[in-house]
C-alpha cells in the first residue's frame, strides 16, 4: 500500500535535522525549520486511507518513504508503531527515535534530515517540485 504526496522546496531547505524528516502543508519556510524537506504539501496524514493506517500501525511493519525530485530520489526505511495516530492536518514528520505524536508518520529511520542526498536537498532548495511516497509492507 502507498500514499503519494506532491510538494515543493523552497530556498531555507538546509535539510540538516539530525533525528526528523518532514514535509508540510504550509506555504513558507523559516531558517530554522532545518528538518523541513518540502512544503505546500497537497495532503497530510490526516488524508491517509484508513486502510493504509491501519497497516502502518503494526510493529512489525516497515514503512519507506522515497523523496524525488529534479532527477534526485532518496529513500527512508523505518517502522510502523501500534500508537501512530495519523491524525496532524499539517505536517507528516520521519523518526530516527521511538516517540510518537500526531505528525509521525515512521519510526526508526534509518536517517533523518542530514543523511538525505545533498544533490537531492540542493534541487529542494532552488524549488523543484517533489513527490513523496510513503509504502508499507
Amino acid at each position: 500500500m502507498e500514499e503519494v504526496i506532491h510538494a515543493r522546496g523552497h530556498e531555507n531547505v538546509t535539510a540538516e535535522h539530525a533525528s526528523t524528516f518532514e514535509v508540510t502543508t504550509d506555504d513558507y519556510l523559516t531558517p530554522a525549520g532545518d528538518c523541513i524537506l518540502a512544503i505546500e504539501a497537497d495532503r497530510a496524514p490526516a488524508d491517509f486511507d484508513p486502510d493504509f493506517v491501519a497497516a502502518c500501525r503494526d510493529a512489525d511493519a516497515t514503512i519507506t518513504v522515497t523523496l524525488e525530485a529534479d532527477g534526485h530520489t532518496e529513500s527512508v526505511t523505518g517502522r510502523g508503531d501500534p500508537d501512530l495516530e495519523f491524525t496532524n492536518e499539517r505536517s507528516a514528520v520521519g523518526r530516527t527515535s521511538d516517540y510518537v505524536d500526531d505528525r509521525t508518520i515512521v519510526n526508526s529511520a534509518e536517517f533523518a534530515a542530514e543523511g538525505f542526498d545533498r544533490d537531492l536537498v540542493a534541487a529542494l532548495s532552488d524549488g523543484a517540485e517533489a513527490t513523496v511516497t510513503i509504502t508499507v509492507e
